[in-house]
């Protein structure tokens, strides 16, 4: 006789019931959602902290300048989602208004940090909670503070670790594989994009265009969130394609 499946003896229909395997498969659920997400990417630079991701335009009808996934927490913080978006700008509007709090309470900027740690508690209190569920998405979330350029990768359980270099998404395998054979810390944000839009190249192959991409960066010498214009992203384009 084979055995039951957990879903089938309801193991999943309450975050807080574990399995008898120690999981909570909403958690893991969440996580899968995660992994279907449009692909992001975040990387440390000699001269601040760079963030690419993929708009994942999928309707010629759709005004691909009008979606953003790429969002600004405050003048040093961005920060981008992988998994289900409107989650996404819940914790992004949280984060935001953490900083601002922050820099009226103490008259200082946040610690990137310190928001990182404040979005997280909030998607862990979620995977313990009667009648809630998980969010299900991860952030990246990438800023430049008294100790330099950081990034820091969160997921749907509210652990959270800081990378040199990170991917998310369906993409995540393929870009993680590009990143940890090119990556170089002493890498420029120019040439951080480059890496990065091959690495988005050769995930979406045939699909890949520069209305899917959306990029920002907080360089280290003026601390300020700064979108990348289209032109420049094209440019890069144009460059590699050499």
């Amino acid at each position: 006789m084979e055995p039951v499946q957990h879903q089938m003896m309801g193991y999943d229909r309450a975050i807080t019931m574990f399995s008898p395997d120690g999981r909570l498969l909403q958690v893991e659920y969440a996580k899968k959602t995660v992994h279907q997400g449009s692909t992001a990417i975040g990387v440390i630079c000699k001269d601040g902290v760079l963030l690419v991701a993929d708009k994942r335009v999928v309707d010629p009808l759709i005004v691909s300048d009008a979606i953003e996934k790429i969002w600004e927490i405050d003048n040093h913080i961005g920060a981008t989602a992988s998994g289900i978006l409107s989650d996404a700008r819940v914790l992004v509007e949280r984060a935001q208004l953490f900083a601002q709090r922050n820099k009226i309470t103490y008259d200082s900027s946040v610690d990137v940090s310190d928001v990182v740690k404040d979005v997280c508690n909030l998607k862990q209190l979620c995977t313990q909670s009667g009648g809630l569920r998980p969010f299900g998405v991860s952030l990246l979330i990438a800023g430049v503070d008294v100790t330099g350029p950081v990034l820091y990768q969160t997921d749907p359980t509210g652990i959270f670790f800081q990378y040199k270099a990170c991917a998310i998404g369906e993409g995540e395998e393929g870009v993680s594989d590009i990143l940890h054979k090119e990556y170089r810390e002493t890498m420029t944000i120019k040439d951080a994009l480059k890496l990065c839009l091959s690495a988005m190249r050769r995930v979406l192959d045939k699909e890949f265009n520069s209305n899917r991409i959306e990029a920002a960066y907080i360089s280290s010498a003026e601390k300020m969130f700064t979108k990348v214009k289209k032109d420049e992203i094209e440019k890069s384009i144009r460059e590699m394609k050499k």
